[in-house]
């Protein structure tokens, strides 16, 4: 039997793909999510939280998280890096991290985040409150992809499945079609392998604006940086309604890959992966960038970090985090403007 067959009869013998069209157009037609119908165990505690950083509600979740998680990216998506991967994770839980955010996507075909993650949720999953991404935006393909994240994260749920960067209207109709991805989303979480369901993107607000308009979504993860308010911004587009709806609103893209940071030295134009091209560092430190951020009404910011030391100094950020006022906002965001094309890489830009 090949590895699709045995995919396929994996998904099959779940009852995933029993889900009728015409009754989940109707279910979501009403905006209706259903409650899991399969048990799920406690959300996750991890007992080191409270006492390490502040912690804010994830939207109507219940779930109180740390303003600082982990993101499954830099040297947690590098193949071949579990010395160096795992750590991270295992360091992070130490200082009350309780949020990690992964991706199907990330590492690539060999899916190297959810690997290494998973090294660590195999001995810890009660500490942690665990989220992962489907990038696919069809029923099927998405199942697929969600069976293949458990097996690597070595959890039989995931806290938060999402739907992996969203960019333009037509991906919208893509995922709410007959076949697509939110039809998976509903199925798994009435299977009880995920708890909460949401959506993520980088590019463009309007296209989470309608997806969050057609289904209620218990998350949206969004890239918001200090640039943000130069160019198709999150900030004054998106977060004001994912804010009434009362979802958890997760920050990231927060150093906008070390490019919003004066220590940042770009490389050379060649080995940058990016179609911005930056030639100078950015303007701000780790520590501005991350209070810019968390001075909006965000339930959380991800970062991915490259070493321990990495991590550990952004739980201190985090741990001795204030709140900046209007005009200092302003202040530090007019500081970005020269630097507001690589900070922003992740958006259209034209020219």
């Amino acid at each position: 039997m090949s590895e699709h067959d045995d995919e396929k009869s994996t998904i099959e013998r779940r009852d995933l793909l029993k889900l009728g069209t015409a009754a989940t157009v109707s279910y979501l037609a009403r905006g209706v999510v259903s409650e899991a119908s399969a048990a799920v165990p406690p959300l996750s505690v991890n007992p080191v939280t409270p006492s390490a950083m502040p912690t804010r509600n994830l939207g109507r979740t219940g779930y109180r998280v740390g303003v600082f998680s982990l993101g499954g990216q830099a040297a947690v998506e590098q193949p071949n890096n579990e010395a160096v991967a795992v750590p991270i994770v295992e360091r992070a839980l130490d200082l009350g991290v309780n949020y990690i955010d992964t991706s199907a996507r990330y590492g690539g075909a060999e899916r190297w985040s959810e690997r290494y993650i998973g090294q660590v949720m195999k001995r810890r999953r009660s500490e942690a409150f665990l989220a992962t991404k489907t990038h696919d935006r069809t029923r099927d393909g998405s199942l697929k992809l969600l069976e293949k994240s458990l097996e690597l994260l070595q959890t039989d749920h995931v806290d938060l499945w999402q739907i992996h960067n969203l960019s333009k209207k037509e991906e919208v109709e893509q995922i709410f079609a007959a076949d697509g991805a939110v039809q998976a989303l509903v199925k798994a979480r009435e299977q009880g392998m995920v708890r909460f369901l949401g959506v993520t993107g980088h590019a463009d607000p309007t296209a989470l604006v309608e997806a969050i308009r057609r289904f209620p979504f218990d998350t949206v993860l969004m890239a918001l940086n200090a640039a943000d308010p130069h160019h198709l911004s999150f900030e004054k587009e998106l977060l004001p309604f994912a804010v009434e709806k009362e979802m958890g609103i997760i920050g990231m893209k927060i150093p906008a890959r070390g490019r919003i940071l004066s220590t940042w030295t770009p490389p050379p134009p060649e080995q940058q992966r990016w179609g911005q091209v930056a030639t100078r560092p950015g303007t701000i430190t780790m520590r501005e960038a991350m209070r810019y951020v968390l001075s909006l009404p965000v339930s959380t910011v991800i970062v991915g970090c490259d070493t321990v030391a990495q991590v550990e100094e952004d739980v201190q950020l985090a741990r001795s985090f204030t709140p900046l006022n209007v005009m200092q906002m302003a202040e530090l965001s007019a500081r970005t403007g020269p630097v507001k094309r690589q900070a922003l890489f992740f958006r259209p830009w034209e020219g």
